[in-house]
């Protein structure tokens, strides 16, 4: 891919056409027409280059609504972003989320080439656990089945038999041919699944820096204070939040919950992007976030972005080895291969 630190140069018309689009989308979230003016440039000149060197923008629910509204192409969840990662065209992929992901969509594209935007975009979950841990694991519980959260490095995953995610963990393991199952590495979401699944589940002790901080009061304030809310939370929240949601599931399954049920009243116990980008595509339904951000995936913003569309350097490029790949490759195969819904 050929790239260049000249930018390219848009016109007076482009730049009002460029304010126009965003604060159609970003007046929703109370921006104004200023604060709009102020990331064109860089917006315009993202979108333009991507189109230059036939590159695609994959973005998280949790980025930054100037990243998700101004220049993603695809926005997703960790299992809908997985699949679209196989489906795109594109010569280059952009990865606006976190590195595991950016080293998923390499895994599934090996032939592509995959940037992250910054180098402090890792997880608590993937930095809790390495490869070793999972063969030790093995070995403490031989012809046990392993099931791998998506938020785990490569290396992980190629020990694992299959990668799961919060959309389809729960249908995986059902799925798997033992009463007793390894998953890894979050401990909150181990403990959600044992009674969702019927299995004796095998755990690690990694943690959400994010999900760890919801306790079951903060609910039950929630729904003195709002009647009729609907309390949605992710399936790495403690067990004792999860008894009294609502709905459990994935950033992807809380979208489809708001978008089809007819109450009018939501709390998002997750990470509060997911809250923003539900204002905006959910103008009509009152959505309330849980105002606690992941540093990591905050720390990919439109100057980071823009920059590894100008001149990446090496250390923003996923390069996975060909012996981890292969076998990390399978582990999510192994998943699209289980999951019903595609």
């Amino acid at each position: 891919m050929k790239t260049s630190i000249l930018s390219p140069s848009p016109s007076k018309t482009d730049i009002v056409q460029e304010v126009e689009r965003l604060y159609k989308i970003m007046k929703t979230l109370n921006w104004t027409r200023e604060q709009c003016e102020l990331i064109a440039p860089l917006t315009w000149e993202i979108n333009q280059r991507k189109k230059e060197q036939n590159a695609v923008i994959l973005a998280h629910s949790y980025q930054m609504p100037q990243v998700i509204f101004g220049v993603a192409d695809f926005v997703g969840d960790s299992y809908g972003l997985s699949r679209q990662a196989m489906e795109v065209e594109a010569d280059t992929i952009i990865f606006c989320g976190v590195e595991f992901m950016a080293e998923t969509a390499k895994i599934l594209n090996p032939e592509k080439r995959v940037l992250i935007p910054s180098l402090e975009a890792g997880c608590s979950l993937a930095e809790g656990i390495t490869a070793e841990d999972i063969i030790n694991l093995r070995n403490q519980h031989p012809e046990t089945p392993v099931a791998c959260y998506v938020n785990t490095s490569a290396a992980v995953k190629a020990e694992c038999d299959v990668c799961v995610t919060s959309a389809n963990a729960v249908e995986i393991i059902k799925k798997l041919d033992s009463d007793k199952v390894i998953f890894v590495p979050d401990k909150h979401m181990m403990n959600n699944l044992g009674p969702l699944t019927g299995k004796d589940i095998v755990g690690w002790t990694a943690e959400c820096i994010v999900h760890n901080q919801f306790t079951k009061e903060q609910v039950q304030q929630l729904r003195s204070e709002h009647s009729g809310i609907k309390i949605l939370a992710h399936t790495e929240c403690d067990p004792s939040v999860v008894m009294v949601a609502d709905f459990v599931g994935s950033t992807g399954g809380m979208i489809k919950y708001v978008k089809t049920s007819s109450a009018e009243k939501f709390a998002l116990i997750t990470e509060c992007g997911l809250a923003e980008r539900l204002k905006v595509e959910v103008p009509n339904k009152t959505i309330l976030g849980s105002c606690v951000l992941c540093p990591h995936m905050k720390s990919i913003n439109l100057e980071n972005t823009l920059q590894v569309l100008r001149s990446p350097s090496p250390e923003h490029e996923i390069e996975i080895p060909s012996t981890v790949s292969t076998r990390a490759k399978a582990s999510l195969q192994k998943m699209f291969e289980l999951t019903t819904e595609k």
